[in-house]
């Protein structure tokens, strides 16, 4: 082990006198920060799936969450909120604009999602990404006890598990990719290929959305690091090229070599939650109230969406489009409910989408709209988790036209809402869902035209067979919670572990 990995290993106290044996490293924190009309600031628990799926682990395991505090060049020091000790990892102005809203969103992302919109490489922006993922490994290998476990999540920090295996030779270590994994014949065009992939394999355990990615992954780590798996698994070792792990100038090629595993987990959603507020008399009062406020159309059709390129909402206004120009559909009797939270908005091809999504808005509400009914009712904002609950008991159809998704839980949500089972999901292949959701409208969003059939179908599908189709997909999504997703990759990752240890020792 070199002098500076040493040094490393001894640094086991969070600030509090106290290492972590379960570390979670994700790009933000798990709380945001809120401030009162009197200008006075508190912090409260970020919403999501993840964050409420790894709180109990992080409860009964002492754990520790690093990540950023979302505001730039601020310092601040170790924290305790709820059941989450937070490490804050402080992120200047131009690191934000450079390894975040640069490598990880104007790089990695459009390459990852299938080159829907052209990537940029700029090496300004992948040295900040270097930087930033290696101040985010030393904190996880200073709040880290001897022997345990970190958890990286997602494609912001690719570099951190072979940083961190390099300082902390002693830890278990995963990795989830929450975004899709490209193709070889994708990632082949980035130019950091080989540093990225060697980073990634620093974990013990990568875990995919979809098989398909894993097998992506496979493939590129055969292609560019001549390292193949057999039954998804690989044997690595610690000798690494690239300057992205040179902390000292010298290889780790006396640190042991060990088994790589990757494959699928998909994620989930917290189905008991969505459920509870369902199920509440407010909430389904208020689903009434909002088709009363539309107007009591026939049909409510929803969409719900970050602003992003990647999720085919242009593709589902412009479908919803004909259909009226067709007089399929009419502003009396349907109404198209999107809701476009606002996202990544200083990335100028973000501030592109928005213009012409607004621009194919607005014409199609100025063409359409009555005095008394409109077209397309667009809310540029997000909104608390129980306004969307009702959300999708006022709908009858749920459209998800993802270009390339990881997963999509907003469809898994649906289901999850209407215990009644009603609802109809049209559902696009290029998601994740679309995996377990077999019984969804499964559409390719790129075609038009059979966008436009199956709204309609959906829109026409008996009630028997509707309902039909909802409770298979209920079933799934109720057996598959997001407990059971971290489960089954915290328990695989821990087996895995456990047979690097002992092939060490023999």
């Amino acid at each position: 082990m070199s002098q500076s990995a040493s040094a490393s290993t001894d640094q086991t106290s969070t600030g509090d006198g106290q290492g972590r044996d379960f570390v979670v490293v994700a790009n933000r924190l798990p709380v945001d920060r809120a401030v009162d009309e009197n200008g006075s600031s508190s912090w409260h628990r970020s919403p999501g799936g993840l964050v409420s799926a790894l709180a109990p682990v992080m409860a009964s395991n002492d754990g520790a969450w690093v990540g950023w505090a979302g505001s730039p060049d601020e310092q601040l020091e170790p924290f305790d909120h709820d059941v989450f000790h937070l490490v804050p990892v402080e992120l200047s102005a131009r690191e934000v604009e450079r390894y975040y809203e640069g490598f990880s969103n104007g790089t990695l992302w459009p390459l990852y999602h299938d080159v829907i919109a052209p990537p940029s490489y700029h090496r300004t922006w992948w040295n900040a990404y270097k930087d930033v993922n290696r101040r985010f490994a030393e904190a996880a290998a200073t709040a880290a006890s001897e022997g345990a476990t970190v958890w990286v999540q997602d494609y912001q920090l690719q570099l951190v598990p072979r940083m961190l295996r390099q300082m902390r030779p002693d830890l278990t270590i995963g990795f989830f990719d929450h975004i899709p994994f490209p193709p070889v014949e994708i990632f082949a065009q980035l130019p950091w290929r080989r540093s990225v992939l060697e980073g990634l394999t620093g974990a013990d355990l990568v875990g995919f959305q979809r098989p398909g990615d894993a097998q992506n992954f496979q493939n590129c780590v055969r292609r560019f690091l001549g390292v193949s798996f057999r039954r998804g698994e690989a044997e690595i070792t610690a000798q690494t090229t690239s300057t992205a792990f040179d902390f000292t100038g010298e290889d780790a090629a006396d640190d042991p070599s060990w088994t790589l595993k990757a494959g699928p987990y998909p994620i989930s959603i917290d189905v008991e939650g969505i459920k509870g507020m369902a199920a509440r008399k407010e909430t389904k009062e208020r689903a009434r109230q909002i088709r009363r406020e539309l107007g009591d159309p026939e049909t409510v059709f929803l969409g719900v969406d970050r602003l992003d390129y990647t999720k085919g909402i242009r593709h589902r206004i412009k479908a919803y489009g004909e259909l009226l120009a067709d007089g399929d559909l009419d502003v009396d009797h349907d109404i198209l409910v999107q809701v476009a939270s606002p996202s990544r908005e200083r990335v100028e091809s973000y501030k592109v989408l928005r213009e012409q999504v607004e621009g194919m808005v607005g014409h199609l509400n100025g063409q359409y709209d009555t005095m008394g009914h409109t077209a397309i009712r667009y809310l540029h904002h997000g909104y608390p988790f129980e306004e969307m609950v009702a959300l999708y008991l006022a709908t009858d159809v749920m459209l998800v036209t993802s270009l390339r998704d990881g997963m999509n839980l907003v469809a898994k949500e649906f289901v999850a809402a209407k215990a009644d089972g009603s609802g109809r999901l049209v559902l696009s292949e290029f998601t994740g869902a679309a995996d377990q959701l077999k019984q969804a409208i499964l559409v390719n969003p790129h075609d038009i035209d059979d966008l436009k059939l199956l709204m309609l179908a959906a829109k026409a599908m008996p009630d028997d067979e509707a309902r039909k189709r909802m409770r298979a997909m209920r079933r799934q999504v109720l057996t598959h919670d997001v407990d059971a997703w971290q489960e089954a990759f915290l328990n695989d990752l821990a087996a895995l572990r456990r047979r690097n240890d002992d092939a060490q020792e023999s």
